[in-house]
């Protein structure tokens, strides 16, 4: 009879035993059917305690933005979901084993552009009271804008998000039951997260990712204890690291993060993710206010720098317990079966799939939200409030499908998921400087935003072709490509304003950073309470990821 508490496998490489117990499958399936009923009935008890106090929203403002009524605590946690996946436990955890704490970049550089965008970019997002990224464009620019980056972030959401989010949890599957079809893992597993955001739209989505949210964290915590408790000591950490692997900071010459990268790359695609993919940025816009839109991302900040603690440093750690294992993508499911009791296995197997939905039933509503608010609505404006609902499922249903059928595909390819990746850096440097510098500067045209789209982007996808597909190796660190495509971008957005007239005031007025905005709002701050001052808090939360980067630089 096995023991609850497996021993630690050999240093050896072999694979250790990923039965999962009754009592863990009790756990699971408890978990599963309580996290598809609490959202539901929760926003349906919202929307009528909403009309209880007299605030009358749409329906689709309703399905579509939780009728514009998130407290901060679920917009961070649900900011914090959206963003992890399957990979965020065995990702994170067997890129560490791999490569060392430099894969934190991501997760740092994250605190740093939630930042910048509760300073910057959010107020201008919620004064335009859009329902989606897209219909942004058209306010700020024209409805060729809108229309082609609406296109561009279903196709990024549907077969690069979504799909690849289904894959890795099949992947997570795959090692606990060997004999599931990865089809049917990834059906599952979708399945799981369209049952709430089909009916309930934004508001149980979010409401989800805030349980998904925590116990996805708990379950970090618990892990990361366990793991310490079975190295010994830091000492040993280290020891068996070495130097390279315990630096965030890596030399110029790195194939994999060079430091020039991190604002070359990493801050561009931050930028991206962060603050114009409507994915992320649909729960800020679902904020009750302003303020509650800024605590929220500033919560998702902090959340963010203790990735380093939980998701990251065990996978450090196991270099310690396991310094031979065959595959490093084994490592989170082996601290998970060799170190920890049975049931509390259970809880973390359902914390890597909380964090698999979350991601799924985010991908979805926002899928549909762009589907139905910028294709269907303005192709067909009379379109009545419960039309626009239905639409909005149907897309749901039909982006299930889509990502379902191409999740698969991806096996197929072992290095396809990587060219998936890094051939943002090629694409998305376009998006962060047509909606930031439109936002910096009133002088930006409605033609220059439309040309710098649709030929930056092209030629992005060309650039990707030429020098990461077809060489053997790459001929240029992707890292820096997106630099380049940033700083041609620009330079595009500027010549072609300067050449052609000036926009109209209509489209810039509100929609265009102004020194008045920052002095009115200073005046304002001084009857803040410290606590609720988010400059002050801004200011804390770059102090604690200056002080994490130069701790472990």
């Amino acid at each position: 009879m096995i023991s609850d508490v497996l021993l630690p496998m050999s240093a050896g490489g072999s694979t250790p035993d990923f039965t999962v117990r009754a009592l863990d499958l009790s756990v699971i399936i408890a978990y599963l059917v309580l996290s598809r009923i609490i959202p539901l009935v929760a926003q349906s008890r919202m929307k009528k305690k909403a009309k209880a106090g007299g605030k009358e929203t749409d329906e689709s403002e309703d399905y579509f933005l939780g009728g514009r009524n998130f407290l901060w605590p679920f917009v961070g946690l649900s900011l914090v979901a959206t963003n992890m996946s399957g990979a965020t436990f065995v990702g994170l955890a067997g890129g560490a084993y791999e490569q060392g704490i430099s894969i934190f970049a991501y997760e740092w550089m994250s605190a740093v552009i939630l930042v910048i965008f509760i300073f910057f970019i959010l107020p201008f997002y919620l004064r335009s009271k859009v329902f989606t990224l897209p219909e942004y464009l058209e306010q700020r620019y024209d409805r060729r804008s809108r229309m082609a980056f609406a296109g561009f972030n279903l196709f990024a959401n549907m077969f690069i998000d979504m799909a690849a989010a289904l894959f890795a949890g099949a992947v997570v599957v795959k090692v606990l039951y060997p004999d599931v079809p990865m089809l049917v893992s990834v059906a599952v597993l979708a399945l799981l997260a369209a049952v709430y955001t089909v009916i309930g739209g934004l508001g149980a989505v979010i409401i989800s990712d805030s349980i998904q949210a925590t116990v996805t964290l708990i379950g970090g915590v618990i892990v990361l204890i366990a793991t310490f408790n079975a190295v010994g000591s830091w000492d040993a950490v280290t020891e068996a690291a070495g130097e390279e692997r315990m630096s965030l900071i890596l030399p110029a010459d790195n194939p994999d993060l060079p430091w020039p990268g991190l604002i070359t790359g990493v801050l561009v695609i931050g930028l991206y993710y962060w603050t114009t993919n409507q994915l992320v940025v649909q729960r800020t816009l679902g904020a009750k206010s302003l303020d509650h839109g800024r605590w929220g991302s500033l919560l998702a900040g902090f959340i963010k720098l203790a990735f380093l603690f939980l998701f990251i440093l065990p996978g450090v750690m196991a270099l310690a317990i396991y310094p031979e294992l065959d595959d490093p993508d084994t490592v989170f499911p082996t601290l998970v079966f060799d170190l920890l009791p049975v049931g509390v296995r259970g809880l973390i197997l359902a914390a890597v799939i909380a964090a698999i939905t979350s991601t799924v039933d985010s991908i979805l509503n926002s899928a549909s939200t762009i589907v139905t608010m910028d294709f269907v609505k303005t192709l067909r404006p009379d379109t009545s409030q419960r039309g626009l609902v239905f639409s909005g499922r149907v897309a749901t249903v039909v982006a299930l499908v889509v990502a379902i059928a191409w999740a698969p595909f991806i096996a197929q390819f072992d290095t396809l998921y990587e060219y998936l990746q890094s051939v943002l850096s090629f694409l998305v440097p376009p998006v962060v400087a047509v909606f930031l510098v439109g936002i910096a500067s009133k002088r930006i045209s409605a033609t220059a935003a439309f040309v710098t789209l649709v030929v930056v982007q092209p030629l992005g996808l060309l650039a990707f072709i030429l020098t990461q597909v077809v060489p053997e190796e790459p001929t240029i660190q992707f890292l820096y490509a997106a630099g380049v495509s940033l700083a041609l971008s620009v330079v595009m957005l500027v010549v072609i304003s300067i050449l052609g007239p000036s926009p109209d005031e209509s489209k810039t007025k509100e929609l265009t950073w102004k020194k008045d905005y920052w002095t009115e709002e200073t005046a304002a701050l001084k009857g803040v309470p410290v606590w609720a001052n988010y400059r002050l808090i801004s200011v804390v939360l770059l102090v604690a990821t200056a002080g994490i980067v130069i701790a472990f630089a």
